[in-house]
Order: structure tokens, then sequence, then C-alpha cells
């Protein structure tokens, strides 16, 4: 299956997309709120474009044990770089630069798509159009189980996601970045059949801390496609090259080092990766 089309952007391309993020003017119009960092929601213009994006400055980032070297927000903008090498276009265009409170991460804000898919009995208990709680022990036709959850009342449900190749894709790139923290609110079905991911701040460890709520591949052979991106990412990530400078400059070498392993291993295995068993491998809360 091709890759999807590029993102909407009324007439402004990807890099016209990242100048505006970049060089315009971040106007603060309030704080998302629920989050465990500051995370603002603006606008930004610039030479008569102007756009909704999210702000996250540095200086709201709570410190991390398990994460002491970088940023919340170098590594979003990280995850962007990956997400561009691949061709896939999973994760909104983000940037780093200086906003009203500091250096920060600057991405494109996604009006999410309610009404994409159909998520069933899922939408009794809050989760997006590509999560489901289905009763039974089977995913049934077009789902991949996940696992089972308490629904209240002394109740479990199986949680289920879409066999979706757009889900497939962010699994693997997921895979590549080490994301400890693939939550179902960070699934944005846009409209025009896109789907994004955000929220990749805990990201890029040297050690494995994959957590995330798209487990229904896995130990499932990779397909062709996500092959061929594997091979053409790991000659992209070689020593001396422009994504490995750029990577360069948002994580650390050690962190570059085991990015470029685990493509070799997911290269060298063929297959979806599986809970390795040594700690919760779904975050909470899931949603």
């Amino acid at each position: 299956m091709p890759a999807p089309e590029r993102i909407p952007s009324r007439g402004l391309t990807e890099a016209g997309l990242r100048t505006l993020l970049a060089e315009g003017e971040l106007t603060v119009l309030g704080q998302v709120r629920g989050a465990s960092n500051a995370v603002l929601y603006c606008t930004v213009a610039y030479e008569g474009e102007q756009r909704p994006c999210v702000y996250k400055p540095v200086a709201g980032e709570q410190p991390l044990w398990d994460f002491p070297d970088g940023t919340l927000a170098q590594r979003e903008v990280a995850a962007y770089e990956i997400s561009e090498a691949t061709g896939w276009g999973l994760v909104p265009p983000t940037v780093l630069r200086e906003g009203p409170y500091g250096e920060g991460m600057c991405q494109l804000w996604i009006e999410a798509d309610g009404s994409a898919g159909a998520s069933g009995a899922g939408e009794a208990h809050g989760l997006p159009p590509l999560l489901a709680l289905v009763e039974g022990e089977e995913p049934g036709n077009g789902w991949k189980a996940v696992g089972f959850a308490e629904v209240g009342e002394g109740k479990t449900a199986l949680l289920v996601h879409a066999d979706d190749p757009r889900l497939r894709r962010l699994a693997v790139l997921d895979a590549v970045i080490n994301n400890g923290d693939r939550k179902g609110g960070h699934l944005l079905p846009a409209p025009g059949g896109r789907l994004y991911g955000i929220d990749h701040g805990v990201t890029f460890n040297a050690d494995d801390k994959l957590r995330t709520l798209l487990w229904g591949w896995a130990g499932e052979p990779l397909t062709t496609e996500a092959a061929e991106v594997l091979d053409r990412l790991s000659a992209e990530l070689e020593h001396g090259s422009g994504l490995a400078t750029r990577l360069g400059e948002l994580i650390t070498p050690a962190e570059l080092d085991a990015l470029r392993a685990r493509v070799d291993n997911l290269r060298k295995s063929g297959r979806h990766p599986q809970p390795s068993g040594e700690w919760p491998a779904i975050p909470w809360p899931p949603v």
C-alpha cells in the first residue's frame, strides 16, 4: 500500500509548514489541560500564513529519572525526523524553536476526525475510533487483540485495535524510536484518511522502553513495505549522513547508536517485536 498523501496544508508544502512553525510569531491562546508537562495551544503566523499549533516549552517539562539526558522537546523533533525519513509522514510537522517561555517544541495542531473508523463498544469508555472494547475472547474480523481490560463492576473486556495499515506503520515507527508511551489518546485520525501520532517525548532511550497499545502484530512478519523502509532508514542513519547529523543535535551518541541497533535488529528478525515480559508492556493510563 503506498504511503499516505502529504499533510493537507491549504497551499503550504511540508517545508513551508516547517518554516512557518520555526520563524512565525507565536501567540499563546491557552493551555491544554491534563498533561503532565506544559502544553500550550497557540497560533503561529508568518508572511500572511497562520496555523494553530502546540508549543511545549522545555521550562515546563517535569524531569524523568530514566531520561536524564536531553529534553522531551528534542526527542519530539527527533521522532518527526525519523517519521519523515520513513516517508510515512506519521508525525505532524515539528520544530525546535524559541518561544514566549524559552526554547521548546512547536508542532502543527491536528484536528482529529471523530467520525473516522468505528470504535463500537469503546465509545462508551472514551476510546478513540481505532480502538474498541469487545466481549468474548476473540477480536473479530478487522481487529487485533491487545489484552483484557477492567471496565468496572468486576467486569473485563477485550481491548482491540483496528487491523489498519496506518496503525501498522505506526507500530513499526514506535519500535524504531523506542516509544515508551503509545496511548490511545495519541492517535489522531485526520480528515481525508490520514493518521497521526503525537506525544513522542518519551522515546529514544538506549534501554528497551517500548510500551504501546499496538501489540496486535507482535511476532508477525513485517510487511514488504516496512522491510524496504527499514533498509532505507538503516542507510540514512549511517555515520556522517544528514539525518544522523541532525539527530546528533537532538539525542545522545548512545541513543543514536541504540537507534541504529534497533533498526538493524528489526531488519534481521523481519518481525514485529514482542513484549519483553520484564515490565508492563502497555502504558498507564492506556487512553
